[in-house]
């Protein structure tokens, strides 16, 4: 590093981005070192460990070529606002809300939700719902607001 050299043009030059980017990189690996800490003192490791290879495997090898295979289908060339952009946000939200909470949604875990909080599991199915469907009517008013004023 020359005298002239400023920090950030070293880090970005050594680097390969800006600083901020490795920092926001080190504070990731940070949380996920405490998490696995948190895993360790529970004693769940090889249970941890499975769950994470078996989704990374079942992500990459199954969902992944499904719904890349699903959006190329849906895509159509030369448009200007085309509407799977509207669909992909929200079905994503409502997915990702879905997997983290199907025990609940899905009353499947009824008796452990009850014993542990004392309350029913009723209300989860209505409210994702509730949730999915205000999701894709902001996302369909968004794609109409951008389509009229496109015009």
């Amino acid at each position: 590093m020359g005298p002239r050299t400023r920090l950030p043009d070293a880090v970005v030059n050594r680097y390969g981005a800006a600083p901020w980017h490795l920092a926001a990189l080190v504070a990731c690996f940070v949380v996920a070192l405490y998490a696995f800490t948190r895993v360790i003192a529970a004693g769940i490791v090889l249970g941890f460990v499975l769950w994470f290879v078996g989704a990374a495997i079942l992500h990459d090898f199954i969902v992944l070529p499904l719904y890349s295979l699903a959006d190329t289908r849906l895509q159509r060339p030369r448009r200007r606002w085309p509407p799977v952009n509207y669909v992909r946000v929200p079905a994503g939200l409502s997915g990702l809300l879905l997997l983290i909470w199907f025990p609940l949604i899905l009353r499947a875990s009824e008796h452990n939700y009850r014993k542990a909080t004392g309350l029913s599991t009723d209300p989860y199915l209505g409210r994702w719902l509730l949730i999915t469907c205000v999701l894709f009517a902001g996302s369909a008013l968004l794609y109409a607001i951008r389509r009229r004023a496109g015009r």
